[in-house]
């Protein structure tokens, strides 16, 4: 049969296995992620008490000093949790606020002195504050709030073992206030910062927002191109005006998107969208660099550059969802490092979870880099040799 002489027929299943093997690689990073290294903030503002005999305890900077023992012991690199000391809640919450931390746990300044009061008639139980950074990321930040409350029961735990011990060995009755109060030595308050809110997709609105985003991108960039080269030009300086007006299309195209954009997530989807200008700006600056990167790379090589970023959209997008210090040290190292998506959701999570109003932040400027350095090398893409069309001669845009 003529059917069986087909080659391509032939290779047909190893063709099928091949596309299988590479977009379930895109499944790698999402499958049993495990926190290493998550930043916790912990602030101990205790400032101790006198007890009879012992003279002045802290019982916050010994909890501090347990917990980075515990760090340091963990010498393999495997911990799950990375303590950063910070001496005040103010500036806690300002790293909280700067996406440096996932989570923080708070020690007051009364924290000793309410501890040693559960060994007094009058017990009054120590408190500790714990602060969730769900807008950082949302995976991150529950992993990142239940190792702190774990920390915090175990406290309770230690303080109830030692109490009692205490009053055992003096031979010592709990009152009914302090049988009580030694139910939960330490009261836990939990904190949501930076909430994501009802209407963000799970917290995961700046993903959502990214993957409609670079599709478009690779829709425009295409369609410019596409029209682009049924053009021939005479000389270098005809190419080199049809780059700008390809570079010009671009921008008008990435302000269309930004707001259509925003538009078609804030009032058909429900989205909730604090800043709809800053927002809409932030996503055609996005539009714009991604649009004149897929333009550059296409204007050299063809339609096979545009075919790379579809590819890049199947394996990134899947890791705009995880926190780095949940990947795979190979894609936290060599994939999710450079990848242009995430610094178009970093920028929409300021601006969504962290009332930040645009302005020259990191995302901002990293997108503003690409987009000129792709500007530069499609204006060189206007080097390249140019056949006139016998028919039309030059042609303008």
């Amino acid at each position: 049969m003529k059917l069986l002489k087909e080659k391509l027929l032939l290779f047909s299943p190893f063709i099928v296995c091949l596309v299988v093997l590479i977009f379930s690689l895109t499944l790698i990073p999402s499958v049993h992620p495990t926190p290493q290294h998550l930043p916790i903030a912990i602030v101990n503002e205790d400032q101790g008490a006198d007890m009879p005999n012992q003279g002045n305890i802290n019982a916050g900077a010994a909890i501090v000093r347990n917990i980075k023992d515990v760090q340091k012991a963990n010498h393999d690199g495997t911990s799950a949790v990375k303590w950063v000391e910070i001496k005040n809640e103010k500036t806690a919450r300002e790293g909280l606020n700067d996406r440096k931390y996932y989570a923080a746990l708070l020690i007051p300044k009364d924290f000793s002195r309410k501890q040693a009061s559960l060994q007094t008639p009058n017990p009054s139980g120590a408190k500790m504050t714990v602060l969730v950074n769900q807008g950082a990321n949302p995976i991150a930040a529950n992993a990142a709030g239940q190792i702190v409350n774990q920390v915090v029961d175990h406290i309770n735990h230690q303080f109830r073992e030692e109490i009692m011990t205490g009053f055992e060995k003096q031979g010592k009755t709990l009152t009914v206030k302090q049988a009580a109060a030694l139910s939960s030595p330490v009261a836990k308050t939990v904190e949501q910062v930076n909430e994501t809110g009802e209407h963000s997709a799970n917290g995961n609105a700046p993903v959502s927002l990214v993957q409609p985003l670079w599709i478009a991108s690779i829709a425009g960039a295409l369609i410019v191109y596409t029209a682009l080269r049924k053009w021939r030009f005479s000389n270098g300086r005809a190419a080199l005006l049809s780059r700008f007006l390809q570079g010009l299309t671009g921008a008008v195209l990435a302000v269309a998107a930004g707001y259509s954009l925003v538009w078609i997530a804030a009032d058909w989807v429900g989205i909730s969208i604090p800043q709809i200008h800053d927002t809409a700006l932030f996503i055609a600056i996005c539009y714009f660099s991604f649009y004149l990167m897929i333009t550059a790379v296409t204007s050299w090589i063809g339609f096979p550059g545009a075919g790379l970023f579809g590819l890049l959209f199947f394996f990134g997008t899947p890791l705009l969802t995880m926190a780095p210090e949940m990947m795979p040290a190979f894609y936290r190292g060599w994939f999710y490092s450079w990848l242009p998506m995430r610094f178009a959701s970093d920028g929409l999570r300021d601006l969504l979870f962290f009332n930040k109003g645009l302005s020259m932040n990191q995302p901002v400027s990293v997108l503003l880099s690409i987009g000129a350095v792709s500007f530069l090398v499609l204006l060189a893409s206007s080097l390249k040799n140019h056949a006139v069309s016998k028919e039309a001669g030059i042609k303008m845009l």
